[in-house]
């Protein structure tokens, strides 16, 4: 449990960088 909760929290974060990385991109364009 406590590996897969881990495992869990990683994508997570990975996800939500992710979503930075496109958010930035727009801003870019927008500019």
């Amino acid at each position: 449990m406590a590996a897969k909760k881990k495992v869990t929290k990683k994508k997570v974060a990975k996800k939500k960088v992710a979503k930075k990385v496109t958010k930035k991109k727009a801003t870019k364009k927008r500019k």
